[in-house]
């Protein structure tokens, strides 16, 4: 098959969507089908990638991370791809790839796919601050439930976020189908080597905290825990991986706390060395965020053998069982640095934590995950009949043409 991907966002801009589309186009790509990516352009620096088609974009009011890509760009596509005969568009952001995408699909008659990433209802009061909590609410809900049902199938990462949009009168058939990781890539890494290049002693105490320094991932409860957990172990460090809007914020928070010297901001790493050495650096790795869909820092931390203490809100309660390389704890501070102490004191539980988590994530690889994906494709693309007079058909006839 020809798949059309179209996105607001990619690399270099790091979060969950850029990673579930790079992800999904190489394990699909691995299957014998044909992945397009449909981008913005972040101008100098925006990685070059076969399969991938950069838009030219301009930068976004209230949010200096993102890009909005031309919309005449986008719509001057359509020659091109009708040219090179796709099944199917799958859309992975609500912005302006989604309005491209839907017309698009209308213009090359394809079946339209849609996959539900982000949980805005819950963190856009603090991107708009000026506009009242529960009108931002509202207004995320109704245009959530235009939106998906505008298309033929939506994906989303877990069956909470799938109820939400039950919810919101989505009617929309739905797919659970999160992001897998790419195990392959989570081995190996150097903890001793980290904790050296950042004059870290062998024998401290490391929290750890991967992910986009947002608002609403939730950091600052972290902050909050750990200045319980250092009543007990005055020497604990909790390194902050990642960079973002709340970075600023983070660190005033911080000095207020007291707990500055406590903490060690790293920002952005490269994913396939430095990333995995500050993983295998940390004793348990920290999660509370309320508004995750699936939460892939969790099961990466897994599958380099560092326990988890996480709350389980969202698209966390499908990845955590307790036990199965992590502690689930309530968003209660006494509640929450008391796991994390459990783990720090008890090397014996944190090696039975480790090696669960190690088993654990086999489930969720990204192979088994894309092969469910290429099945909902399939009957999609099916479902839209051999005999239409469109690019679709005559993919279609001419997989059946080779098959029979």
């Amino acid at each position: 098959m020809r798949i059309l991907f179209i996105s607001d966002v990619y690399f270099p801009r790091i979060n969950g969507v850029s990673t579930s589309m790079q992800t999904f186009s190489r394990e699909l790509r691995r299957l014998g089908h044909h992945i397009t990516l449909v981008v913005p352009d972040y101008g100098q620096g925006s990685p070059a990638e076969a399969g991938v088609l950069r838009i030219p974009s301009r930068g976004v009011w209230l949010d200096p991370e993102d890009r909005m890509m031309h919309y005449r760009a986008l719509t001057d596509l359509e020659e091109r791809l009708r040219g090179e005969n796709h099944d199917l568009i799958h859309i992975h952001t609500p912005f302006v790839a989604h309005y491209a995408g839907l017309r698009l699909a209308r213009r090359l008659k394809l079946p339209r796919v849609e996959t539900y990433h982000t949980f805005f209802e819950e963190y856009l009061y603090h991107y708009v601050p000026f506009l009242p909590r529960g009108t931002l609410r509202y207004a995320a809900r109704r245009l959530a439930r235009t939106q998906c049902n505008a298309v033929d199938a939506l994906v989303v990462p877990s069956a909470a976020m799938a109820e939400v949009l039950k919810d919101y009168g989505v009617t929309t058939p739905m797919e659970i189908l999160p992001t897998g990781i790419e195990l392959e890539r989570f081995t190996g890494g150097d903890g001793a080597r980290f904790r050296a290049a950042h004059g870290i002693a062998p024998q401290r105490p490391v929290l750890l905290h991967v992910g986009r320094v947002a608002f609403e991932k939730n950091i600052v409860f972290l902050l909050r825990v750990l200045c319980r957990v250092r009543l007990e172990l005055p020497e604990a460090l909790l390194i902050i991986a990642g960079e973002g809007p709340a970075i600023h914020a983070l660190r005033r928070e911080a000095l207020a706390l007291g707990v500055f010297d406590n903490i060690l901001f790293v920002g952005n790493m490269d994913r396939t060395t430095a990333l995995l050495d500050c993983y295998r650096a940390a004793d348990v790795k920290l999660f509370a965020s309320r508004t995750e869909t699936q939460g892939l820092v969790l099961l990466e931390a897994m599958a380099l053998g560092v326990p988890v203490v996480s709350t389980a809100v969202m698209g966390t309660r499908d990845v955590l069982r307790r036990g199965c390389g992590a502690l689930v704890a309530e968003e209660d501070e006494a509640q929450f640095a008391a796991a994390v102490l459990r783990v720090l004191r008890n090397p014996a539980l944190a090696q039975e934590l480790g090696a669960a988590g190690r088993e654990y994530v086999k489930y969720w690889s990204a192979p088994v995950l894309a092969r469910r994906m290429e099945t909902l494709y399939s009957r999609l693309v099916s479902a839209q009949g051999v005999g239409v007079d469109s690019p679709l058909g005559a993919s279609a006839r001419r997989r059946k043409n080779l098959q029979g």
